[in-house]
């Protein structure tokens, strides 16, 4: 497993900038922000791209995740999304998606994590919702097929889908291998979950993780490791029993003042315990 460190908390340096940043806090790897001012597909040509690629050679970085969730270039942290009422809407988040998988296979990144529909909107029944969000899924799947790039749904707290019995009925319809799941472990808290049992049951469909602290109010807000209330070691313990093979990412984007700090306290703080559970070397 290699332990990532999202550019998402560093919106305040140029990409390639936080790459160093990132390598030099001892992070192995780096999850990467499909979004203004980061790798928003639209401004990234093939040669960008391959500036991309040899800056994270360079930097002795293998991207986790390409972090497809946010579409503030056109939208916020959650619109446009997969289950808006305008076609046109759902077009942007489809395209926007199929942008992201080639980019993931262009830079060599396994996997991009997704919104898990989005907010419900008014005046529209869930069954709806999810019948947008299968039709998206389905122009996005071939794709994903076709480059080996894994989808990641996200449950996130007060969209479509935010706990294990929601996500885990939708991927399993959905019988398709490159369909996964994105676990931030600080999501299903907020839910009102415990995160070590929630991951032992959605582990078949676990692709890559998400890891902050969180306040004991459950309230969603990203924390440095440590500051809150989350038993990490009974996470960990899980991932270890369960043989988790795949990459976890900090993901800190409330930080964007103070990224390095965060980051580096959250790393030395998580590091024994990971190493602890056989995680981590």
């Amino acid at each position: 497993m290699i332990f990532g460190y999202s550019t998402n908390a560093f919106v305040k340096f140029p990409l390639l900038d936080s790459f160093d940043r990132i390598a030099r806090l001892g992070f192995a790897g780096v999850e990467i922000m499909c979004d203004q001012p980061h790798l928003y597909p639209p401004e990234y040509d093939a040669a960008r791209l391959a500036e991309v690629k040899a800056a994270l050679e360079k930097n002795g970085l293998t991207p986790t995740n390409l972090n497809s969730f946010t579409l503030f270039a056109v939208g916020d942290t959650y619109l446009p999304s997969w289950i808006e009422p305008e076609a046109e809407r759902r077009k942007i988040r489809v395209d926007h998606t199929l942008a992201c998988l080639d980019i993931a296979s262009r830079i060599g990144c396994g996997n991009i994590s997704v919104p898990p529909g989005g907010p419900l909107p008014a005046g529209m029944t869930r069954q709806e919702a999810l019948r947008l969000f299968h039709a998206g899924m389905d122009q996005v799947i071939p794709k994903a097929e076709e480059l080996g790039v894994r989808l990641l749904i996200e449950p996130e707290p007060d969209l479509l889908m935010e706990r294990t019995a929601e996500i885990k009925p939708f991927v399993a319809e959905i019988q398709a291998p490159i369909v996964g799941i994105n676990f931030d472990i600080g999501h299903f808290f907020c839910a009102g979950e415990d995160p070590a049992p929630a991951f032992e049951e959605l582990f078949p469909w676990i692709g890559h993780i998400h890891i902050e602290d969180i306040a004991p109010t459950r309230e969603h807000n990203h924390l440095i490791a440590g500051l809150g209330a989350i038993d990490f070691p009974a996470v960990f313990r899980a991932m270890q029993q369960c043989g988790y093979r795949y990459d976890m990412s900090l993901e800190l984007y409330p930080y964007t003042d103070r990224p390095e700090e965060a980051g580096r306290q959250s790393r030395e703080y998580l590091l024994p315990m990971l190493k602890e559970a056989g995680l981590a070397a």
